[in-house]
């Protein structure tokens, strides 16, 4: 059964129900709408509804609403044994620490430079950093940085609405800075009352720390509320990591 012609959107018009996007048996499950354009209003009105912007160079901009959707509960982030170890090295060695928007161009440039799992090009085309740039100068969008000898190792970006948060992208230049920026944003969440992540998209690496595929209304439900309530202040301190440091280990 072919899908729905997609809605074509011209700049300002509204997002279509959520409801309208393609279903899992398309070639493009989760795809909702084309067009429109990528101001801070309107990626702040997709986030709030759950939408997201995703395309490669070539295409017009596409918006996505996939369902179920791959989120992380904070709660159930998985510290394995090799990553506690990791942290507690990091978090006893001068010269390591974790930035909040101290480098947010250099972070989403480098994330631009890593292709996401499976994929072999990027999808955060020049559009989409200029995009993301202006929703972190409107205080919409964090990195999370990881910085070693005042060096740039690792991090990740993500947009924040209240205290509703979505993940974006990570990078990586040394052994598990990525994974050390993420353990430092699940502390941070976990000290503001941040339920959840949201992931977007269900990999391999993401389901091996704890986050799961739910169902999209629910998590829609959580967005709702969630970014109703006021925004933290985005800054790490080192008494952030004993949101984690009293969480038992897994096996790696």
């Amino acid at each position: 059964m072919r899908p729905p012609p997609l809605p074509w959107l011209e700049p300002g018009d509204d997002f279509p129900p959520v409801t309208q996007a393609w279903g899992g048996s398309s070639e493009a499950p989760g795809l909702l709408a084309a067009g429109g354009q990528l101001d801070v209003p309107t990626l702040c009105k997709a986030y709030a509804e759950g939408i997201f912007p995703w395309f490669s160079t070539g295409q017009p901009i596409l918006w996505w609403s996939p369902d179920p959707r791959m989120v992380l509960d904070v709660a159930q982030f998985r510290l394995h044994r090799s990553l506690k170890k990791t942290l507690q090295k990091f978090m006893a060695t001068p010269g390591c620490e974790i930035r909040i928007d101290s480098a947010f161009d250099q972070v989403i440039q480098a994330c631009s430079s890593s292709p996401r799992e499976g994929q072999s090009g990027t999808w955060i085309v020049p559009a989409m950093v200029r995009a993301y740039r202006d929703l972190h100068r409107a205080g919409f969008a964090h990195s999370v940085e990881t910085w070693i000898d005042g060096q740039l190792v690792g991090g990740l970006y993500c947009v924040a609405l209240g205290r509703a948060v979505f993940g974006e992208s990570m990078f990586t230049r040394a052994s598990d800075a990525s994974k050390i920026a993420l353990a430092a944003l699940v502390c941070f969440c976990r000290r503001h009352g941040i339920r959840q992540i949201d992931c977007q998209q269900n990999t391999r690496h993401l389901a091996s720390l704890g986050a799961e595929e739910m169902p999209r209304a629910t998590f829609l439900a959580e967005v709702h509320r969630a970014r109703l309530e006021p925004a933290p202040r985005w800054h790490f301190v080192p008494l952030y990591w004993d949101q984690l440091t009293d969480t038992p280990s897994e096996p790696t």
